[in-house]
C-alpha cells in the first residue's frame, strides 16, 4: 500500500503539495478571523467605554444647566415681585423696606391721586 515516492505521478505530487497549501491557508484564516473577533470586541469595548464617559458628562451638565436654569427662575421671579412693588408703591412684606413718605398734594387733588394709584397709566385705554 506504500508506494514508493519516486514512483508517485507528478499530478500526485502536485495534488499533495495542493492540498498542504489549502489545510495551512485554512489554518490561518481561522487563526485571523480569532484573532480579528478578539480585536473587534476590544472595539466594542472601547467605543462603549468612550460613550459611557460621554453620556457620564452630559449628564453632568444637564445637572448643571437645571441648576442655572432654577436660580435664574428664582431670580427672575424676585425681580418680578420687586418691580411690581415699586410700581405700585408698596414694600416688600420682609419688613427690610423703610415705608415711603406720603408726598403732598395741593387742596383737592386728593381724590385725582386716588385714581392714579389705582390703575397705571400704561393700563389707561385711550380713544383718539
Amino acid at each position: 500500500m506504500f508506494r514508493d515516492p519516486a514512483s508517485e505521478s507528478a499530478i500526485d505530487q502536485a495534488a499533495k503539495r495542493l492540498e498542504r497549501a489549502i489545510a495551512l491557508l485554512e489554518q490561518r484564516l481561522g487563526d485571523l478571523k480569532r484573532r480579528d473577533a478578539a480585536d473587534t470586541g476590544g472595539l466594542f469595548d472601547e467605543d462603549r467605554a468612550r460613550l459611557a464617559a460621554d453620556l457620564d458628562q452630559a449628564r453632568a451638565r444637564q445637572h448643571e444647566l437645571e441648576s442655572a436654569g432654577a436660580e435664574a427662575s428664582a431670580a427672575l421671579g424676585r425681580a418680578i415681585v420687586e418691580i411690581r412693588e415699586a410700581l405700585d408703591g408698596e414694600t416688600p412684606d420682609d419688613g427690610t423696606s423703610e415705608p415711603q413718605a406720603e408726598t403732598a398734594l395741593p387742596p383737592g387733588d386728593e381724590m385725582a391721586d386716588e385714581d392714579q394709584r389705582a390703575s397705571p397709566p400704561w393700563s389707561e385705554s385711550r380713544e383718539d
